[in-house]
C-alpha cells in the first residue's frame, strides 16, 4: 500500500489538496480519470499562478513495455522506483522548469476492511531510517496527525461569543473556545443579561454523509461551579436522555468537572431544574447512574436521564486496548435507541476535545461501517478534519488519532468474527465469546446513501500495479 497513492482523484481536487497544504514540493501519484489506465504525478511549484495560488504541475507517466517512464530516457519497473528516482533528480518541464519531488501528500482513505494492515505500515515507518540518513525519520501516524495539526492552524472561524468578557470566567481553560456558527444556544435566556444565552458547548454531525437524518452530537466541557446550571438547562432543552462523561472529577489532583449530579437517592436544585439519582452501578471501566430531570414543581414533566461516566482513560492518554471502550459505546448505543425521539447524545471529558473527540469520531465511524458494510472507504484524517471544523481541536493528541485507529480496527476484526460465527450452523460456533459485541445501530432508510470519500469497486491501489505494470500510459 503506496501511501501517496491516491487513486481515482480528479485534477481539480488533487490541486485543491496540494494548494490547501502550501508547500512546494508535496505531490502525489494518481489515475487518469479522462484516460483510465494512465497515471499523473501531480506536484506544487513554487511559481505563482495567474489565480494567486501556487501553480500545481501535472506530470504524465506514460507506459513502454511494461516499464514506466517520463519522457522515455529513463525506464523503472515499478511507479515506486519512479518515484523514488525523481525524489533525488527532480523533472525538467518542457518549459524548462524544474519540478522538485520533497514530500508526499499521504493518502489517508483505505478500505475498511484492510484496515489492520494500515495500522502495520503506520507503525513500522515511524521506525524507517530516512534515504541517505542514519537517523529516525517521523512518518506514519506523526505523519498523517502533524497534517492535521497544520490544517487546523489554517481555520479561521469565530469565537466571538466565547470571548465577550461575560462569558470568560464560563470557559474552563480560555483558549478553547466554541465556534459561533456550531455553538448551542441556551433557550429562554435573560435577554438583559448579555451572554445569558451562553455555554461552551457545540453540535457535531457527520457532514461526510449527503443525506439527512445523520446522528447528532453535542461536545461541551466539564462543569465548572458557575455552569452547572446552565449545563442543565442544555440537557432539558435539547430532549437529550444520554450523556457521556469521558472523565473522572479529579485527576492527579487536578479538577477536571465538577459533579453536577445528586448524591445516590437524593434530588437538588438546578436553576430552573430538579434533579435526582435514582440508582448507580458500577462496571469494570464505568458507572451508570439513572437521573431524572423536571422543571422545578412540575415533577409530572420528569425524564429519564442516562449518566455514563467512562473511568479507564487517562487525560492526555489512551486506555491499554480498545475492547473497554468498544463495549462501553455498545451499551452506550444501545440506550439511545431505547429513546427513538431523544435529542443529542451530550459527551464531554474535561476540555471537551481530547477524550470527547477520540470516542465521538470512533463512533461515527462504527456508523459508517455499521451502515455501509465492511467494504466501504473510510478515511480517519477526513473525519477528524470535519469534526474541526464544527469544535476546534478535537482529538488532540497522536496518541489518541492512532487509537481511533486501533479501535476502528478491532471493531472490524469483530465484526468479521461475529460474521463468520452467524454463517455456521453447527451449534459448536454457538457459544464463541467475542470482546464485545457490536453496537445495534438503525441501518439507513434510503440505501442510495452516499459516502463522500466512497469509491466503489476501487480500492487503494493493489500491490500488483506497483510491482507487475498493466495498461498503457501516453505522455501528456
Amino acid at each position: 500500500m503506496v501511501k501517496w497513492y491516491h487513486g481515482h482523484l480528479s485534477g481539480p481536487n488533487a490541486e485543491k489538496l496540494l494548494t490547501v497544504r502550501d508547500e512546494p514540493g508535496t505531490f502525489l501519484v494518481r489515475e487518469s480519470l479522462s484516460k483510465p489506465g494512465d497515471f499523473v504525478l501531480s506536484v506544487l511549484t513554487d511559481e505563482i499562478s495567474k489565480s494567486g495560488s501556487k501553480r500545481v504541475s501535472h506530470i504524465k507517466i506514460m507506459c513502454q513495455n511494461d516499464r514506466y517512464t517520463v519522457g522515455g530516457s529513463d525506464l523503472f519497473d515499478t511507479l515506486t522506483e519512479l518515484v523514488e528516482f525523481y525524489k533525488r533528480k527532480g523533472i525538467e518541464e518542457i518549459s524548462g522548469n524544474w519540478v522538485y519531488l520533497r514530500q508526499p501528500y499521504f493518502s489517508t482513505r483505505v478500505n475498511a476492511a484492510d484496515i489492520d494492515s494500515r495500522v502495520k505500515q503506520l507503525d513500522l515507518t515511524l521506525n524507517k531510517p530516512s534515504e541517505g540518513e542514519g537517523e529516525k525519520t517521523k512518518a506514519g501516524f506523526w505523519e498523517e496527525f502533524d497534517a492535521l495539526q497544520k490544517l487546523e492552524a489554517k481555520v479561521k472561524k469565530s469565537r466571538e461569543e466565547g470571548q465577550r468578557p461575560e462569558n470568560k470566567s464560563k470557559n474552563r481553560y480560555k483558549n478553547i473556545l466554541p465556534f459561533n456558527d456550531t455553538r448551542v444556544i441556551l433557550q429562554n435566556a435573560d435577554p438583559e443579561v448579555v451572554g445569558s444565552d451562553y455555554i461552551n458547548a457545540n453540535y457535531v454531525k457527520d457532514k461526510l454523509w449527503e443525506s439527512g437524518g445523520q446522528k447528532v452530537y453535542i461536545a461541551t466541557q466539564g462543569c465548572l461551579a458557575t455552569t452547572v446550571n446552565d449545563f442543565w438547562q442544555m440537557v432539558w432543552q435539547e430532549k437529550t436522555h444520554v450523556i457521556v462523561m469521558t472523565t473522572r472529577e479529579v485527576e492527579k489532583g487536578r479538577n477536571k468537572c465538577v459533579p453536577y449530579w445528586p448524591e445516590q437517592k437524593t434530588s437538588k436544585e438546578f436553576g430552573k431544574y430538579v434533579v435526582s439519582c435514582e440508582s448507580e452501578l458500577e462496571a469494570t471501566d464505568y458507572k451508570v447512574r439513572l437521573l431524572k430531570i423536571a422543571p422545578v414543581n412540575q415533577a409530572k414533566l420528569s425524564h429519564p436521564i442516562w449518566h455514563y461516566q467512562y473511568l479507564s482513560w487517562p487525560d492526555h492518554g489512551v486506555p491499554q486496548e480498545p475492547g473497554g471502550v468498544l463495549s462501553f459505546l455498545t451499551q452506550v448505543n444501545t440506550k439511545q435507541a431505547e429513546y427513538p425521539d431523544a435529542g443529542p447524545m451530550i459527551i464531554h471529558c474535561s476540555a471537551g476535545i481530547g477524550r470527547t473527540g477520540t470516542i465521538l469520531v470512533i463512533d461515527m465511524i462504527i456508523e459508517t461501517i455499521d451502515t455501509l458494510g465492511l467494504d466501504c472507504d473510510i478515511d480517519i484524517s477526513k473525519y477528524i478534519q470535519m469534526v474541526r471544523e464544527q469544535r476546534s481541536g478535537m482529538v488532540q493528541t497522536e496518541a489518541q488519532y492512532k487509537f481511533i485507529y486501533l479501535a476502528v480496527s478491532e471493531y472490524i476484526q469483530t465484526t468479521k468474527a461475529k460474521e463468520n460465527a452467524s454463517k455456521e450452523t453447527n451449534t459448536e460456533y454457538g457459544n464463541l465469546q467475542l470482546k464485545h459485541q457490536p453496537a445495534s445501530r438503525k441501518v439507513s432508510k434510503n440505501k442510495e446513501d452516499v459516502y463522500e470519500n466512497l469509491s466503489k469497486g476501487k480500492k487503494d491501489m493493489k500491490k500488483s500495479k506497483f510491482e507487475k505494470k498493466t495498461g498503457s500510459v501516453k505522455k501528456k
